[in-house]
């Protein structure tokens, strides 16, 4: 069995880091981030007409490529190197998941080839404000009103959540938790940005108010759906995880190599030296977490679960402490506003409590493999 890259996905990676260096670079990122919005609507376009970035995994009958999973990895992680700001993750790793794998043929040919063709932002929202990532955690409800819906109750820490047109709401009816439908501009409907601490990547409080759904898939059954689509997206930010990592390790084995204290470079002393190993050991060990966690998700094997859980637990911790040891290599300069430093170590934190911090997914793991 060959885990190693293919020639065409090494050159998917390739094309999207030159994409990426072209318009996501650190002038731009910092420009983004201080926007409402946070992203910019050309690249976006450009992202789906030129690249196909948001078509990568969606079904050829629904207007994408049909890529797997490995491919979407690549994705990631070159997005994560390059602190992308665009709804990318909400839209495709959240949403679109959501939707191929409901089971609703026709919510999915509604939405999806919009998504595909660059048009349609949207995510999803199902934590509330205990703050919970499990099924108790749901409680907001569903009514019925006729042959539609009617949902109110509150949504948090959604992502990119002002600036979706679809959003994807879990809900509960009288059969469980179930999975919903609502426009962006809906009626009844109050969208208010979140202050975060990771400016690269936007998260919203959405307020219901006697809004009109529809539902998607089976009533009852949205929880199945969900638990998929978490393990899906738990991979996808590992991969986004590694791709930062990856980047502190570059710039802070560079430094240590330019950087000159007491007539010689800083890197030939045996603390940096430690430092420096400490994170390639992580960084390639979060690397083959993330990329068998991708395969599986690519098979959808039994192995899913649990493999998504090691891998985002994994990850988180290296991704962080990747983050700080980068800081602390390029000492009082790693601390200023000025250097990028500190756009990693936030979206590292962010993302480490996305989803679940590493000690919640390592009780999941024990869960799912039975100790």
């Amino acid at each position: 069995m060959n885990f190693a890259f293919s020639e065409e996905q090494e050159q998917l990676r390739e094309f999207v880091r030159q994409f990426l260096d072209n318009y996501s670079d650190e002038a731009t990122v910092r420009e983004l981030m201080e926007t409402d919005e946070g992203y910019n609507p050309e690249t976006w376009s450009m992202m789906a007409e030129q690249l196909g970035l948001q078509s990568l995994i969606i079904p050829e009958e629904h207007g994408g490529q049909g890529f797997g999973y490995v491919e979407l990895v690549v994705v990631m992680e070159e997005m994560g190197r390059a602190l992308l700001c665009a709804p990318f993750f909400s839209t495709v790793a959240l949403a679109a998941n959501t939707l191929i794998h409901s089971g609703d043929e026709a919510a999915a040919a509604e939405v999806l080839p919009g998504i595909a063709s660059g048009e349609t932002i949207a995510t999803l929202a199902f934590t509330e404000e205990n703050g919970r990532w499990d099924e108790e955690g749901i409680t907001m409800e569903a009514s019925a009103d006729g042959d539609s819906w009617s949902l109110s109750g509150t949504k948090m820490y959604v992502l990119d959540g002002n600036i979706a047109n679809v959003v994807l709401v879990a809900a509960r009816t009288g059969k469980g938790v179930s999975l919903f439908k609502v426009d962006g501009d809906a009626t009844g409907l109050t969208r208010t940005a979140l202050a975060t601490m990771d400016l690269t990547r936007k998260q919203s409080r959405l307020d219901f108010e006697n809004v009109s759904a529809s539902l998607v898939g089976a009533e009852g059954e949205g929880w199945t759906v969900l638990e998929t689509v978490l393990n899906l997206a738990a991979v996808a930010l590992a991969a986004e995880q590694v791709g930062g990592a990856q980047m502190c390790l570059d710039t802070a084995v560079q430094y240590a190599k330019d950087r000159v204290q007491f007539g010689r470079p800083i890197g030939s002393f045996q603390a940096i030296k430690h430092k420096c190993a400490d994170m390639l050991l992580e960084v390639e060990s979060a690397k083959s977490a993330a990329y068998y966690a991708g395969w599986c998700a690519s098979e959808m094997n039994d192995e899913l679960p649990s493999v998504a859980s090691l891998a985002k637990a994994y990850c988180s911790e290296a991704y962080f402490n990747t983050t700080a040891e980068n800081i602390q290599i390029h000492g009082g300069i790693g601390f200023t506003w000025e250097h990028p430093a500190h756009l990693y170590f936030k979206r590292a934190k962010s993302s480490e409590l996305l989803f679940g911090d590493a000690t919640y997914h390592r009780e999941l793991l024990a869960q799912r493999i039975g100790i």
